[in-house]
């Protein structure tokens, strides 16, 4: 049974076909949906929750960033989670949006010598826990949330994103 209805829209950029995408996704955030659920005991609602995933590019992001956060320029993710959550607390039957960047994305993976899957990948998992709640405003909070995400990664088979970092806190 799937966990996630999971909502995909190509925006801009040079994205693989949408059924790729699905694929991935579908993978991802499942297994980050099971891992929340048994390890965090996360509650989720009756019905399956809905998460929409949007690719788009620099130019896009760059513009959503300054008119939400305030950040005139690129990121690589943004999360909007569509009801406030605390994580560990039952979220809405629509836990938001996940819009990712491309070319952040591919420039990011290059500098870290990783496969676009595989950052890409980091960032889904990254952007769905913000949907839960987890954020990295504060070195706590930083290290819950990459716990997180590298645990979840390690369910998918990749090495941590964090190893040899500091805790990478929002500026």
């Amino acid at each position: 049974m799937a966990e996630l209805d999971i909502q995909i829209s190509i925006e801009e950029g040079n994205w693989p076909s949408e059924d790729a995408l699905h694929a991935l996704a579908d993978r991802v955030l499942e297994a980050a949906a099971t891992y929340l659920r048994a390890s965090q005991k996360q509650p989720f609602p009756k019905m399956v929750p809905e998460v929409s995933l949007v690719f788009t590019d620099d130019a896009s992001i760059q513009d959503i960033n300054a008119e939400w956060r305030g950040k005139d320029k690129p990121t690589n993710v943004l999360s909007f989670p569509a009801f406030p959550v605390k994580p560990g607390k039952v979220p809405g039957p629509m836990l938001g949006d996940i819009i990712i960047a491309r070319e952040t994305v591919e420039r990011e993976a290059a500098e870290l010598e990783k496969s676009f899957d595989d950052h890409l990948t980091h960032l889904m998992v990254h952007g769905f826990l913000h949907l839960f709640g987890y954020d990295h405003n504060n070195n706590t909070e930083a290290e819950i949330m990459e716990g997180l995400e590298t645990r979840i990664l390690a369910v998918l088979g990749l090495s941590d994103p964090y190893e040899g970092q500091d805790l990478k806190m929002e500026p």
